[in-house]
Protein backbone atom coordinates (compact mmCIF):
# COMPACT_ATOMS: atom_id res chain seq x y z
CA UNK A 1 0.00 0.00 0.00
CA UNK A 2 1.16 3.30 -0.80
CA UNK A 3 0.72 6.03 1.35
CA UNK A 4 0.51 9.62 0.36
CA UNK A 5 3.75 12.25 1.13
CA UNK A 6 3.92 14.90 3.33
CA UNK A 7 4.08 17.38 0.23
CA UNK A 8 0.42 15.67 -1.19
CA UNK A 9 -0.89 15.70 1.69
CA UNK A 10 -0.17 19.42 2.59
CA UNK A 11 -1.51 20.07 -1.22
CA UNK A 12 -4.64 18.61 -0.79
CA UNK A 13 -5.32 19.66 2.53
CA UNK A 14 -5.06 23.00 1.13
CA UNK A 15 -6.98 22.61 -2.09
CA UNK A 16 -9.76 21.47 0.25
CA UNK A 17 -9.60 24.91 2.19
CA UNK A 18 -9.60 26.75 -1.37
CA UNK A 19 -12.65 25.06 -2.95
CA UNK A 20 -14.29 23.41 -0.05
CA UNK A 21 -16.83 20.35 -0.68
CA UNK A 22 -20.19 21.98 1.18
CA UNK A 23 -20.84 18.53 3.81
CA UNK A 24 -24.63 17.83 4.03
CA UNK A 25 -26.99 16.04 6.75
CA UNK A 26 -28.94 13.23 6.47
CA UNK A 27 -32.52 13.25 8.49
CA UNK A 28 -35.72 10.93 8.25
CA UNK A 29 -39.06 12.80 7.15
CA UNK A 30 -42.35 11.39 9.25
CA UNK A 31 -45.12 12.96 6.26
CA UNK A 32 -48.58 13.03 5.11
CA UNK A 33 -49.93 12.21 1.82
CA UNK A 34 -52.73 13.23 0.09
CA UNK A 35 -54.74 10.44 0.92
CA UNK A 36 -53.52 11.20 4.75
CA UNK A 37 -51.20 8.00 4.97
CA UNK A 38 -48.30 9.02 6.57
CA UNK A 39 -44.77 7.92 5.23
CA UNK A 40 -40.70 8.54 6.12
CA UNK A 41 -38.71 9.83 3.26
CA UNK A 42 -34.32 10.22 3.93
CA UNK A 43 -33.98 13.63 2.72
CA UNK A 44 -30.60 15.79 3.22
CA UNK A 45 -30.00 19.35 4.32
CA UNK A 46 -27.48 20.62 2.17
CA UNK A 47 -27.89 24.48 1.57
CA UNK A 48 -24.61 25.42 3.88
CA UNK A 49 -22.36 28.28 3.63
CA UNK A 50 -19.19 28.99 4.91
CA UNK A 51 -18.95 32.07 7.11
CA UNK A 52 -18.44 33.09 10.53
CA UNK A 53 -21.28 32.45 13.13
CA UNK A 54 -20.57 35.75 14.55
CA UNK A 55 -17.54 37.80 13.24
CA UNK A 56 -15.00 37.46 14.45
CA UNK A 57 -15.16 33.82 15.13
CA UNK A 58 -13.38 31.76 12.23
CA UNK A 59 -16.01 30.56 9.64
CA UNK A 60 -17.66 27.14 9.63
CA UNK A 61 -20.11 25.60 7.80
CA UNK A 62 -23.97 26.81 8.77
CA UNK A 63 -27.03 26.53 7.52
CA UNK A 64 -29.80 28.88 9.42
CA UNK A 65 -33.69 27.70 9.00
CA UNK A 66 -35.52 30.97 10.42
CA UNK A 67 -38.10 29.61 12.76
CA UNK A 68 -40.74 31.85 14.97
CA UNK A 69 -41.75 30.36 18.48
CA UNK A 70 -39.77 27.09 18.97
CA UNK A 71 -40.12 25.23 21.69
CA UNK A 72 -37.52 22.61 23.04
CA UNK A 73 -38.15 19.80 24.59
CA UNK A 74 -36.52 16.92 26.10
CA UNK A 75 -37.98 12.96 27.06
CA UNK A 76 -36.77 9.74 28.45
CA UNK A 77 -38.38 7.25 26.71
CA UNK A 78 -37.86 3.79 29.54
CA UNK A 79 -36.48 0.45 28.02
CA UNK A 80 -39.23 -1.63 26.63
CA UNK A 81 -41.67 1.72 26.05
CA UNK A 82 -44.00 1.43 23.30
CA UNK A 83 -46.32 4.10 22.44
CA UNK A 84 -49.78 4.37 20.96
CA UNK A 85 -50.18 5.24 17.20
CA UNK A 86 -50.55 9.00 17.79
CA UNK A 87 -49.61 12.13 15.42
CA UNK A 88 -46.67 14.46 16.58
CA UNK A 89 -48.14 17.39 17.91
CA UNK A 90 -46.31 20.08 16.09
CA UNK A 91 -43.70 20.05 13.29
CA UNK A 92 -40.92 18.95 14.80
CA UNK A 93 -36.71 18.41 14.68
CA UNK A 94 -36.30 14.67 17.01
CA UNK A 95 -32.60 14.54 17.61
CA UNK A 96 -31.75 11.63 19.86
CA UNK A 97 -28.63 12.23 22.76
CA UNK A 98 -28.96 8.59 23.60
CA UNK A 99 -30.37 5.29 23.54
CA UNK A 100 -31.86 3.84 20.22
CA UNK A 101 -35.55 4.35 19.22
CA UNK A 102 -38.43 3.30 16.48
CA UNK A 103 -40.83 4.90 14.28
CA UNK A 104 -43.62 3.08 12.40
CA UNK A 105 -45.39 4.97 9.94
CA UNK A 106 -48.98 3.61 8.44
CA UNK A 107 -47.42 2.67 5.45
CA UNK A 108 -45.64 0.07 7.24
CA UNK A 109 -41.97 1.40 7.38
CA UNK A 110 -40.17 0.96 10.41
CA UNK A 111 -37.02 3.44 11.19
CA UNK A 112 -34.63 2.57 14.02
CA UNK A 113 -32.43 5.73 15.01
CA UNK A 114 -29.67 6.17 17.63
CA UNK A 115 -27.74 8.91 18.53
CA UNK A 116 -27.00 11.30 15.55
CA UNK A 117 -29.81 9.93 13.49
CA UNK A 118 -32.37 12.99 12.89
CA UNK A 119 -36.12 12.55 12.63
CA UNK A 120 -38.70 15.56 11.22
CA UNK A 121 -41.86 14.54 12.27
CA UNK A 122 -44.95 16.15 10.19
CA UNK A 123 -47.40 13.60 10.58
CA UNK A 124 -49.94 15.93 11.31
CA UNK A 125 -53.68 15.72 9.36
CA UNK A 126 -53.53 11.85 9.17
CA UNK A 127 -57.00 9.78 8.38
CA UNK A 128 -57.01 6.29 10.69
CA UNK A 129 -56.68 3.40 8.50
CA UNK A 130 -58.76 0.37 8.45
CA UNK A 131 -57.19 -0.45 11.72
CA UNK A 132 -57.90 2.66 13.82
CA UNK A 133 -54.25 3.20 13.40
CA UNK A 134 -53.29 7.39 12.75
CA UNK A 135 -49.65 9.03 12.34
CA UNK A 136 -46.95 6.53 14.06
CA UNK A 137 -46.18 3.99 16.57
CA UNK A 138 -42.95 4.89 18.24
CA UNK A 139 -41.17 2.81 21.26
CA UNK A 140 -37.28 1.91 22.24
CA UNK A 141 -35.16 -0.10 21.19
CA UNK A 142 -32.42 -2.22 23.05
CA UNK A 143 -31.63 -2.31 26.60
CA UNK A 144 -30.79 1.99 27.39
CA UNK A 145 -33.74 4.42 27.62
CA UNK A 146 -33.80 6.41 24.22
CA UNK A 147 -33.06 10.42 25.60
CA UNK A 148 -34.45 12.50 22.72
CA UNK A 149 -34.18 16.64 22.44
CA UNK A 150 -37.45 17.87 20.46
CA UNK A 151 -37.72 21.28 18.92
CA UNK A 152 -41.12 21.89 18.04
CA UNK A 153 -41.79 24.45 15.52
CA UNK A 154 -44.79 26.77 15.59
CA UNK A 155 -45.83 26.54 11.72
CA UNK A 156 -48.44 24.83 9.74
CA UNK A 157 -47.34 21.39 8.34
CA UNK A 158 -47.24 20.56 4.81
CA UNK A 159 -48.76 17.84 3.18
CA UNK A 160 -47.89 15.73 0.38
CA UNK A 161 -44.08 17.10 0.46
CA UNK A 162 -41.78 14.92 1.56
CA UNK A 163 -38.20 16.26 2.21
CA UNK A 164 -39.37 19.47 2.69
CA UNK A 165 -35.92 21.01 4.39
CA UNK A 166 -33.01 20.65 1.84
Amino acid sequence: MTHPSSHEQTEARSSDREHPTPPTIDYWHVWTDQDGISHQSRCQIQDFTLKSISPPASPQWLEQMQQVGATVVFTVQPVGWIGTWHENPKPQWIIPLSGRWFVETMDGQRVEMGVGEISFGEDQNTKANAQGQKGHLSGTVGDAPAVLMIVQLEETPTIGQACRFR
